[in-house]
């Protein structure tokens, strides 16, 4: 770019200028993102996802024993009885 006033240049070429900046910083601030997603957010999600599915396997091995020890009987289970 020149030295001269940015307002004596034509609207086009401001215009222009502007949306370029915007587009570079875009996609400088779009890689920044991609690399804290794939460092940061997913090893995380993994983490915490297969604590999820292991506490789900628990209840549900829970569940299990106890629909084999009441034989299909209608109560629910201790936790979900009405005092």
């Amino acid at each position: 770019m020149s030295s001269e006033d940015p307002k004596n240049r034509p609207f086009d070429e401001r215009f222009n200028d502007a949306i370029h900046g915007a587009a570079t910083r875009l996609d400088r601030e779009s890689e920044k993102l991609i690399t804290y997603l794939n460092d940061e957010v997913v090893p995380a999600v993994r983490e915490h996802s297969s604590r999820g599915l292991r506490i789900a396997a628990e209840k549900l091995a829970a569940f299990a024993d106890y629909m084999d020890k009441h034989g299909g009987k209608e109560e629910p289970p201790p936790d979900e009885k009405k005092p």
